[in-house]
């Protein structure tokens, strides 16, 4: 066999992907080259099929010269990665070259013995070509997401060197010029964190991303409010106190996100978490069922010590002083059984060790193996209806924010006795919400919910003492409006991480029943100020046992038209598809306005709700720029169906804009508003359930034809081939101002010859 043109290569292929965009590149290159390498080798050739073999090599040789072409650029730019670029862009050209050569196939009446090297008598280097082609693309991308990284970093130390001059300004004049540059820097890094948020792979590095960027959002204003009352009242020590915590909380969270982007390990970073206790059952039945297979897995002792690990962490409950007696004896009573049943499953695997062939033997362990799986799922049940249900009683607690009303009324009056005693109140509230985030971490279910809980627990852990400065200030100096504006900005931080302790904990309740797994985008409900313009001198009231009576059967509705959704969406492949995302999202929405006819959850009145049926419109109108968009790769009559669909949700989406936004005065015209916003989302959401099936069974036929049209064998029947390569070409080859994965993306799109189509 002829040697490959491209040689030996020991270029280093073994690179790690964490971004979904260079995954995404890639894939049409793999497509495309193992489309190649799998050809049939039939002895006679159509002259289609060597024609289309001869196309689809040139292509993908010219589309990686210009791939390559935008390589060199970032190079150029960046000197210390000049040499790892150029040597990656070298070998991609190289590779492109050998593909194109091995490809140059001739025709069905030109004779093959002519002595070249081609496709046909020289698979091996087809296939070296098309690895080293795969692996210096990837090196090229990876080392372009360096970029990314550097961008990231570079903002990170723009916002710092800015923050430390907010720190130590004194006069008004200086502090605004320099927050207005603040802000902007702060737009930059938002920017550039939240892509880098939604490319990564990791869904746990993408949570703990997501929780420090949330750290960030809302510490901007409280720094703005912090830093005008210390400025103001130079002298109060509660005013500096407030203010050196948002800093210092800002400067972590910064640290967090560069820790993430370049998979640094800080000192806390070290400090491994406590297992969570769903993980120990998790482990601890997974131990047990491996004995179904193989009964020397595990030992007992190593069975009996992962038990003793998973009880001892039961202690974060029953050690508690908010876990009534009851609930500390369900919990200590299904542990007391978990020890029987292990005991016996323990007796019933050393008899079956000893007699492997007993038939009477392997029952008895198949039985004491369903009774021990049995009693751990009973204790995970007692510990999720603990944690949850501590959960729920807060947040019903909470709801009216009666220590925040009352340190507010005390500042403003100079009270310092009673700013003190609300602020007793107020630290007892925090721990209790502490300890319950630390419980709903050991029973969420998934290690980016584990993160959240995380967040939360350190929210409300930082923000009670911040709430308490700012009161004293305000206390200090009852006549400063910033000093009043400033706690107003701290009580809305408290009330915003309840309205997200609310929403994570129907997340964990999800994941319990099974609704729902760990992809679900994290939503927010509006915040105070937010969407609200028009409606501020609207008066919030709440609705009264009748109107709640009147309002049951259309809430049951929402919540039933709002679990088939969930259903729907379940049975989609692709999770992060846009029109799943955005399906999610309304069902969650719609499940909070059940939850209102009903007189629970977070909304809490009228006004509420309104916001919340604005919000709602938005993201439905969303979907629907979602759906346009994947109508426009069906034909007719599919679309035609679509778009219909499609129609009928904008309008209702915008009728139930118009119909929050419009003011109204008096009980009977807001429950009148109110029927209707439900109404209407009913009806929004029985659109959306009509959309759901069609789409996702239109998404998999577009998928499938996809699919077929890249193989070898459709080749004959389609159009020219070389019509993509022309489209390829007209993309700007001057892009190379983004120095990322995307300008790169634009370029790698031309490999997708076989699918353009």
């Amino acid at each position: 066999m002829a040697s490959s043109p491209c040689g030996n290569s020991n270029f280093d292929s073994g690179l790690e992907i964490k971004t979904r965009s260079v995954e995404q590149t890639l894939i049409p290159l793999v497509s495309q080259i193992t489309t190649l390498i799998n050809h049939k080798d039939r002895p006679k050739k159509p002259e289609r099929t060597l024609a289309a073999i001869h196309r689809v090599g040139q292509a993908v040789s010219v589309a990686v010269g210009r791939f390559v072409a935008v390589g060199e650029a970032i190079a150029s730019e960046n000197q210390e990665l000049k040499d790892e670029m150029g040597q990656a862009c070298f070998e991609a050209r190289r590779a492109g070259d050998a593909i194109a050569q091995l490809t140059d196939v001739g025709s069905a009446m030109q004779p093959q013995t002519d002595g070249r090297v081609t496709v046909f008598s020289d698979r091996t280097g087809m296939v070296k070509a098309a690895r080293l082609l795969l692996s210096s693309v990837t090196k090229v991308l990876v080392l372009a997401d360096r970029i990314v990284i550097k961008q990231i970093i570079t903002s990170r130390n723009k916002v710092l060197v800015t923050l430390d001059k907010l720190e130590r300004v004194s006069t008004f004049q200086e502090f605004v010029q320099i927050f207005s540059q603040f802000g902007n820097e702060m737009v930059e890094f938002a920017h550039l964190t939240g892509d880098r948020q939604n490319d990564l792979k990791d869904e746990k590095k993408k949570a703990r991303m997501a929780a420090a960027r949330a750290v960030l959002e809302k510490c901007t204003m409280m720094l703005l409010t912090a830093s005008k009352t210390c400025l103001r009242h130079p002298d109060c020590e509660s005013a500096r106190i407030n203010k050196d915590a948002v800093f210092h909380r800002m400067r972590c969270a910064l640290e967090q996100v560069i820790e993430i982007v370049t998979e640094a390990r800080s000192c806390g970073e070290n400090k491994v978490l406590p297992t969570s206790i769903y993980n120990s059952i998790k482990d601890f039945k997974g131990s047990v069922e491996c004995l179904r297979e193989n009964l020397h897995s595990s030992t007992p002792q190593i069975m009996a010590g992962q038990l003793e690990t998973l009880v001892e962490r039961t202690e974060d409950f029953t050690d508690s002083p908010y876990t009534s007696h009851e609930q500390r004896q369900a919990i200590l009573s299904v542990c007391q059984l978990a020890r029987q049943d292990t005991q016996q499953l323990v007796h019933a695997w050393i008899e079956a060790q000893q007699s492997v062939h007993a038939k009477e033997a392997t029952e008895e362990l198949e039985v004491a193996i369903l009774k021990t799986c049995q009693s751990i799922s009973d204790l995970r049940r007692e510990l999720h209806k603990v944690a949850v249900g501590r959960a729920s009683d807060l947040l019903k607690a909470h709801g009216e924010h009666l220590p925040l009303r009352a340190l507010k009324a005390a500042g403003a009056e100079g009270n310092l006795e009673a700013v003190a005693e609300y602020s007793r109140t107020l630290t007892e509230q925090k721990e209790q919400l502490v300890e319950t985030c630390r419980l709903l971490c050991h029973v969420s279910g998934t290690e980016p919910l584990e993160i959240t809980c995380i967040h939360a627990e350190e929210t409300f852990h930082v923000i009670g003492p911040q709430i308490i400065s700012a009161a004293q200030t305000l206390a200090l100096h009852p006549s400063s409006k910033i000093a009043k504006e400033n706690l107003e900005v701290f009580c809305e931080a408290w009330d915003s991480q309840l309205c997200d302790m609310a929403l994570l904990l129907k997340e964990i309740n999800d994941v319990f029943e099974g609704r729902r797994g760990d992809k679900r985008p994290y939503l927010s409900l509006p915040r105070p100020g937010k969407h609200s313009a028009n409606l501020k001198t609207a008066k919030a009231v709440k609705l009264d046992a009748e109107e709640q009576t009147s309002m049951a059967k259309l809430g049951l509705e929402l919540r039933l038209l709002s679990s088939d959704v969930d259903s729907e969406v379940e049975k989609w492949e692709e999770q992060e598809h846009d029109i799943v995302r955005q399906s999610q999202s309304l069902a969650s929405m719609a499940y909070n306005m059940y939850l209102f006819t009903r007189g629970e959850g977070l909304l809490k009145t009228t006004l509420d709700l309104f916001h919340q049926a604005e919000v709602l419109s938005e993201e439905g109108l969303q979907l629907c720029s979602s759906l346009h968009t994947f109508s426009t790769q069906l034909v007719d009559e599919e679309k035609s169906v679509v778009i219909t669909e499609t129609e009928k949700l904008v309008v209702l989406c915008q009728q139930l804009q118009m119909g929050a936004k419009t003011p109204v005065q008096g009980k009977t015209a807001t429950f009148q508003k109110v029927d209707s916003s439900i109404q209407t989302t009913r009806n929004i959401m029985t659109v959306v359930l009509s959309l759901l099936p069609i789409s996702n069974k239109l998404n998999k036929k577009y998928k499938s034809e996809r699919t077929s049209l890249s193989s070898l064998q459709d080749w004959g029947e389609r159009p020219d081939a070389s019509t993509p390569v022309k489209e390829e070409g007209a993309l700007s080859s001057k892009n190379t101002n983004g120095f990322g994965v995307k300008s790169l993306e634009q370029h790698m799109a031309g490999l997708n010859l076989l699918e353009s189509k």
